[in-house]
């Protein structure tokens, strides 16, 4: 037989296989532990800032240009219901007002009333799929703005549709 000199050690398997594993395991640990130490105050004051400023931004007075003026009055038109052109057996319930000048209309009144037979008149030739989704709903929006102003020749600033029930 030959001699095996050379012959290839069993790995260590006591104290010290165990102590070179726990010493790496400890080496490692030390800069994840610093790196996450100074990731978790990054995020801490990161966290301040927005705070701070969504109290400064709450706290701070908010400067809101009026829209329409000093001058401007809302007008309810009332509650307008008839029946559309297809089919005959449909009903609408309209209910707007507009927002017009003080002193724009010599007799508000009066203009109210025309504004509203206008309004029974466009809507007694619409049809239900022309106010269908709301694409149709702003088209008859923009139509009827468009007869108020014609009707009151431009003096009355915006309509407002509140209640729109088609039956």
């Amino acid at each position: 037989m030959a001699d095996n000199s050379l012959a290839i050690a069993p790995p260590e398997r006591g104290l010290r296989a165990k102590g070179g594993w726990l010493a790496l395991l400890a080496l490692l640990s030390l800069p994840a532990a610093g790196v996450g130490g100074l990731f978790g105050t990054y995020l801490v004051a990161k966290v301040e800032k927005a705070v701070g400023e969504r109290r400064r931004l709450e706290e701070e007075p908010v400067a809101r240009p009026a829209a329409y003026g000093v001058d401007a009055r809302l007008t309810k038109l009332g509650t307008i219901v008839t029946n559309l052109a297809g089919p005959g057996n449909v009903w609408i319930r309209l209910e707007s007002s507009v927002v017009l000048r003080k002193d724009a209309l010599p007799n508000p009144d009066v203009a109210v009333a025309e504004i509203r037979q206008d309004l029974v008149a466009y809507l007694r030739t619409v049809s239900v799929p022309q106010i269908e989704g709301p694409s149709g709903l702003q088209h008859l929006r923009e139509d009827l703005a468009e007869r108020v102003a014609m009707r009151t020749d431009r003096k009355v600033r915006e309509l407002f549709i509140e209640t729109l029930v088609v039956q």
